[in-house]
């Protein structure tokens, strides 16, 4: 797979990896003495870029408790084309703009927002408006003020809200949580690495208006996330900086580089990078017992591990984001909030603006304030 082609430009999901297609691995716990499983519930993509087609469809042919019912798109055609190759009726293809139906269809369960940064807001609150759990792809939004409205929209009207973080149930970053929570290695005390890639061609993901920033909001959040697994909380405070722009004609409204530390309540602290001018796929983590790095780390299969004690190979499913969703279902039949919630993506939108508020300020040490 090359760097391709998401509205006809290089896709950083095609560059972070590709998916391997085969059986997902969960299982949900069926009723004391039923034989049956509880019924699948019905999802509905909102957005039919490649991310939808890419990767959610085919995870979507392996998640045991989720099945494709639906569709919310700016094509008629495309939305009847996925009704024919997914099995759905027709009157189950949206508009953004009748999103509000939705709410007389009983079944769509949930609704996956696969939108650009700055509409994730907008199909957020229509979905929640219309009963509909949602799932928003990260980042959740492109400020704090919008994050607080899907969180109203979701609570208001109680439904339940998750964010895209696939990696937070990948085998190795579970191994991540694990040694920060156990100590195996003590408290990480140093942490490094970024995710940066070249971006060749125009696209979305360049423009301020929808995408909020630039590789910070893309790629840099994975990063943050792995420092605060690692960390097991959120930092205290941030200094960044901004690297002058090697192609500014290409970046005019957003960063091309940016590069932060992350300060931790425990004296822990994180050295980040993310760019779209350059090659970085690396995360690392010391303690005073021992390491563990992950390079390539935040790909969609392929992951290698090393620690202090050797190398770190789990066996591990064969779709990231069906094991993702699968444990949003499982959420919602047995009511229970999920891992990586709204209140989560806040969090992390918390941290990106202290980012961009420091680099802004010349490096100036922010604090973050939740």
């Amino acid at each position: 797979m090359n760097l391709c082609s998401r509205f006809g430009a290089p896709s950083r999901r095609d560059f972070i990896g590709q998916l391997s297609v085969g059986a997902a691995a969960l299982a949900l716990a069926g009723r004391a003495g039923a034989q049956a499983a509880p019924r699948k519930l019905g999802i509905a993509l909102c957005g039919l870029g490649n991310y939808a087609r890419g990767q959610l469809a085919p995870a979507l042919r392996l998640t045991q408790h989720v099945e494709l019912r639906g569709v919310v798109t700016g094509s008629r055609d495309k939305g009847l084309a996925w009704a024919k190759e997914f099995g759905f009726p027709e009157k189950n293809v949206y508009s953004y703009a009748t999103m509000a139906r939705l709410i007389d269809n009983p079944d769509i369960d949930l609704v996956y927002v696969v939108t650009p940064n700055a509409l994730h807001p907008e199909h957020t609150i229509a979905a929640a408006w219309a009963g509909k759990h949602v799932i928003s792809e990260k980042p959740m939004a492109i400020s704090v003020a919008d994050c607080d409205a899907m969180l109203t929209a979701c609570r208001v009207n109680k439904v339940k809200l998750s964010i895209g973080y696939r990696l937070q149930f990948e085998p190795h970053f579970h191994e991540l949580k694990r040694l920060a929570r156990d100590g195996d290695f003590g408290p990480f005390k140093t942490m490094s690495g970024g995710l940066s890639f070249t971006m060749r061609q125009m696209q979305w993901r360049a423009q301020k208006a929808l995408a909020g920033g630039g590789p910070l909001m893309d790629l840099g959040i994975y990063a943050l996330q792995a420092a605060c697994m690692a960390a097991g909380a959120a930092p205290v405070a941030i200094t960044a900086r901004e690297l002058p722009k090697q192609r500014p004609e290409f970046f005019r409204d957003v960063e091309e580089t940016i590069e932060w530390t992350m300060e931790f309540a425990n004296g822990a602290k994180g050295d980040f990078s993310t760019s779209y001018n350059g090659g970085l796929d690396r995360f690392r983590a010391d303690g005073d017992k021992g390491w563990i790095e992950f390079a390539p780390a935040f790909q969609y299969g392929g992951l290698k591990v090393n620690t202090s004690r050797g190398p770190l190979a789990l066996a591990v499913p064969p779709s990231q984001q069906a094991g993702q969703i699968d444990d949003f279902a499982r959420c919602i039949l047995e009511n229970r909030e999920s891992p990586v919630s709204g209140a989560m993506g806040r969090r992390d939108m918390v941290i990106i603006e202290a980012i961009y508020k420091s680099a802004a300020q010349g490096g100036k040490r922010i604090e973050v304030v939740a």
